[in-house]
């Protein structure tokens, strides 16, 4: 029987201290081996080196690095870069996997047309219940994201794609990154069971999403990403986003009009 290949788990940590033991219990109770864990510290104040630090005293697969607060975006590169593994799970310091999901998502990745693996997942804390994403098509991916960051892929198509942007440090840079590695193709594969535990909280990023990052991130998206944008929607990526592509449509068809 083959080894298997070794999958290391990013783990961008700022000020998650509560949290980041339970994060990391999660992986290591994991099916899967070999596996590593990565903790990247993006500038804490509060007791999170501490906490990851006796981690990796305790147990010889979790690493630890640490930098200047930079975003999640630079730390989810920062400990990609030092990642041993043929491929990457990234996971939020204050979430939660299941022990099967890691193993059952290198299976689906051993097919070479598949890019990239996730599954069925589930709110917790201050919010219960399953979190309902539509099914992944490239037209929809062009307006709205329907993968959470912890799904898995290849080190090597991060390094192809350019990995995560760092200018986007107000959020958003997980929909971004997939539209880098998929916009040329590759297949995505969805496991039927839940895999993904996403703890929402008061202060939790997908609750605090403003206009303003909205604004930037439809921006950058049309800048980085307008021959792909332009394919799917018509054209651009609108502030009204689910309505990019009727706009677009009905934008040229006035166009038009007006040169007759």
């Amino acid at each position: 029987m083959p080894e298997n290949d070794m999958v290391s788990v990013v783990v961008p940590c700022y000020n998650h201290a509560p949290f980041l033991a339970a994060t990391v219990q999660s992986v290591l109770a994991s099916a899967y081996s070999p596996l590593e864990v990565i903790i990247v510290n993006d500038g804490s104040t509060d007791p999170s080196e501490e906490v990851a630090l006796e981690l990796t005293r305790r147990y010889p697969n979790v690493h630890y690095a640490a930098q200047v607060n930079k975003g999640p975006a630079a730390a989810r590169n920062h400990g990609i870069r030092l990642a041993a593994g043929t491929y990457i799970l990234p996971l939020d310091a204050d979430d939660l996997i299941a022990p099967r999901y890691i193993a059952e998502a290198v299976r689906l990745l051993s097919d070479e047309q598949v890019r990239v693996v996730y599954c069925e997942a589930e709110f917790f804390d201050q919010r219960q219940g399953p979190w309902k994403l539509p099914p992944f098509s490239r037209r929809l991916l062009a307006r709205e994201n329907m993968i959470f960051c912890s799904a898995l892929f290849r080190k090597a198509e991060w390094q192809q794609c350019g990995g995560y942007d760092e200018r986007m440090t107000w959020g958003w840079e997980d929909w971004e990154f997939w539209i880098s590695m998929l916009k040329g193709g590759g297949e995505v594969r969805k496991i039927p069971e839940v895999g993904f535990y996403y703890r929402v909280r008061k202060h939790s990023r997908r609750k605090s999403t403003n206009r303003e990052a909205k604004r930037k991130t439809i921006a950058l998206i049309n800048e980085k990403h307008q021959a792909f944008i332009r394919e799917q929607l018509l054209g651009p990526l609108r502030f009204q986003r689910s309505h990019s592509r009727l706009i677009n449509r009905l934008s040229s068809l006035f166009s038009l009009s007006h040169l007759q």
